[in-house]
């Protein structure tokens, strides 16, 4: 119910600074202009209470043609350039994972508000380094997990919360899909932070710890290591000592689906796609619907990260109440102990040490 009170102050304080006038727009900038900096792009644009200012690649042609096709008034071949601009407030990190950590950094050297993507960064390490960053420089900071802020999801959790379903016994999360072996594409090279785990493992990492308000008491999980020494599958299980159990896998070597299960003493949720939910289901015992939620996106469903980051701008946060930092730290700490027990070292990781 929090959540849902959040969302709809927020829509009823825009709603009322817009008919007053005085709503000053949210000046946004996107590093990177691949695929998931083009969904977001697409979110920002169907907002009314920001602005899509500038975007910044490593090509200037590739940053022309972004900005041609969504009207962005400025254009940068240099990420270091938009960083810079005095007329963004707050920028989207939408590079490779390995480039997050010195993107962020950059980016709040020049007291930018940050929304970086996931996975924050490769290990803890990194992520407390650019936590502590944000602390020093006095900047807001923030993991774009999406699924966090989707309206279906909040209501899961929700549900969860008044005991819909009673105790939680067990939860069950894959997300995966088949990509042909590529050893040059960026999921199987572990110079990029390739791996199931990393892109994809971290949704049911994240769902399990934002749906249960903590992290396992053991873990336990075992993945296949390909030949280019990338997690191509994983199991992985969190154990809780109240007698609750979670099954989460992810892949990128085979077609596992991505749906979640919720299974309590008193009832079921099923989300289909968690991670991109736009629905969910509540079930009693006797397997009987008992209460469906839906609620379609307003643009492509990266609307809500993005409204939630205007929102602590505009009050003057540094983190988001909804999607704290520590919790982003937590669940790459059980990422680094999950990689560490299969004895898997990103090159970089060596070259740090």
């Amino acid at each position: 119910m929090y959540n849902n009170c959040i969302v709809i102050l927020y829509d009823n304080i825009i709603t009322v600074l817009k008919g007053m006038n005085i709503m000053k727009k949210i000046r946004w900038g996107i590093l990177g202009t691949g695929s998931i900096a083009t969904i977001f792009a697409k979110a920002l644009k169907s907002m009314e209470d920001c602005t899509l200012a500038a975007v910044a690649s490593r090509n200037d042609i590739r940053a022309k043609e972004f900005a041609d096709k969504f009207e962005i008034a400025k254009s940068y071949g240099d990420y270091k350039k938009l960083a810079e601009d005095p007329d963004i407030d707050v920028v989207y990190v939408a590079v490779p994972h390995t480039e997050h950590k010195k993107m962020a950094r950059l980016c709040m050297r020049n007291k930018k508000a940050v929304l970086c993507e996931k996975p924050f960064t490769i290990n803890s390490r990194d992520t407390e380094e650019i936590i502590n960053m944000a602390k020093e420089h006095k900047v807001f900071l923030m993991e774009a997990m999406w699924s966090k802020f989707l309206p279906a999801n909040l209501r899961v959790k929700e549900w969860i919360k008044e005991g819909k379903i009673g105790k939680v016994l067990h939860i069950k999360a894959s997300f995966g899909f088949r990509l042909e072996y590529d050893p040059t594409h960026r999921l199987y090279n572990p110079s990029l932070g390739g791996g199931a785990l990393l892109d994809v493992g971290v949704y049911p990492i994240s769902y399990t710890t934002f749906l249960l308000d903590k992290a396992p008491d053991k873990i336990i999980s075992s993945a296949l290591i390909g030949a280019s020494n990338v997690d191509e599958q994983n199991v992985i299980v969190f154990q809780y000592n109240d007698s609750l159990f979670a099954n989460l896998s992810s892949a990128i070597a085979a077609e596992i689906g991505d749906d979640a299960l919720i299974v309590g003493d008193k009832g079921i949720i099923r989300v289909n796609k968690f991670w991109m939910a736009n629905s969910a289901k509540l079930y009693d015992n006797n397997n009987k619907c008992i209460e469906e939620y839906k609620e379609p996106f307003k643009a492509n469903g990266y609307e809500y990260e993005a409204a939630e980051v205007n929102r602590c701008l505009r009050e003057g946060l540094l983190e988001s109440p909804l999607n704290p930092l520590q919790d982003t730290l937590s669940n790459m700490k059980l990422m680094d102990e999950i990689r560490s027990s299969w004895g898997l070292v990103y090159p970089q990781e060596y070259e740090d040490n």
